[in-house]
């Protein structure tokens, strides 16, 4: 199994520091969650047979003209290469490594691509993977781009998968609104922008036929009854989004502040950032030592990911962390 931010735990029993006494920064998750509503009595009774009104509320929200909800994107990630026949396949690198972890697993001729090199990479595959904006590094390609690579790959029977799990905050740049044409295949997530990522769901926004496909493969009762009727509170819930997109955009540019100060040069968008850091395993484990959990990459990026703080006390922890580092 892959690693992934997270696993408290894990931080907990290696630096002996309890769960509750940790600030958990290494996800990217907003960590001013959505208020779930306590969903109806029969949600936790009945099978969860899917809610039409869901994707509907999942269409509006993110424009799309049809969308299907599965149990977080990862269930999609998964899916997709068992619906191809072997493919040329190229996964933008760095990204979110279970991408490639499942091209590869599935006997796809796979390769990693740098952002910067993919636009030579098109002609030379059949199935092309990208986080748009990327996690870690938060790069980010421009929308008329991607579907000009879109509409070249469809033409020979190709796909264009665009993971957008980090892209709430950025709804201009989504193509989402263009799935209906072949080939186009995009993946939001829920547990992001709106901190549910206990939720397990995400929604995957594609042609009609695929959707069935992929459908029919996921099988009966993959999103929970609960998580339906709280995701549906979500997505209706316009006001929130409003103030919440306003709110992540401020404090994503407050966090690239400050680390500024301290001499941090990053990047990345309104949940996170990302800095290639030399000493990114003492970094890593410094933080660690002042009760702050970051997000360390030693493989196909080598740096540290750092995501919002959750309150005042959580933001003057960090800075002081930041501080007794660059002394060090």
């Amino acid at each position: 199994m892959l690693e992934h931010g997270g696993k408290l735990r894990d931080a907990a029993r290696e630096y002996g520091r309890p769960v509750a006494d940790w600030i958990d920064l290494s996800t990217g998750i907003n960590p001013h969650w959505y208020a779930a509503p306590a969903p109806d009595a029969n949600a936790w009774h009945r099978l969860p047979e899917a809610d039409p009104a869901l994707a509907a509320a999942a269409c509006a929200y993110y424009n799309a003209p049809a969308m299907l909800p599965v149990a977080g994107t990862q269930a999609a990630i998964q899916a997709l290469p068992r619906l191809r026949a072997l493919s040329r396949v190229v996964v933008a690198a760095p990204s979110y490594a279970e991408h490639a972890h499942h091209w590869g697993q599935h006997g796809h001729a796979l390769r990693q691509v740098p952002y910067a090199q993919l636009a030579d990479a098109v002609d030379q595959c059949d199935v092309l993977v990208v986080c748009n904006p990327n996690n870690p590094t938060g790069e980010r390609i421009a929308p008329e781009i991607l579907l000009e690579w879109a509409g070249q790959l469809a033409a020979r029977g190709g796909w264009l998968v665009v993971d957008e799990a980090f892209g709430d905050t950025e709804t201009h740049a989504s193509l989402a609104p263009h799935t209906a044409q072949p080939g186009l295949i995009v993946l939001r997530s829920v547990g992001k922008f709106f901190g549910l990522a206990g939720l397990r769901l995400g929604f995957v926004a594609a042609h009609p036929a695929l959707l069935a496909r992929l459908a029919d493969m996921l099988g009966p009762w993959t999103v929970s009854g609960p998580a339906q009727q709280v995701a549906l509170a979500a997505l209706t819930d316009a006001r929130w989004q409003d103030a919440m997109r306003l709110r992540l955009r401020v404090e994503g540019e407050r966090l690239r502040q400050l680390l500024a100060s301290h001499g941090i040069a990053s990047g990345g968008c309104a949940l996170f950032q990302w800095w290639p850091e030399e000493d990114a395993e003492a970094f890593w484990h410094h933080m660690a030592q002042q009760g702050i959990w970051v997000r360390l990459f030693r493989h196909a990026a080598y740096g540290i990911r750092l995501g919002l703080p959750p309150n005042e006390d959580a933001w003057l922890q960090l800075e002081q962390a930041l501080t007794t580092w660059k002394k060090l």
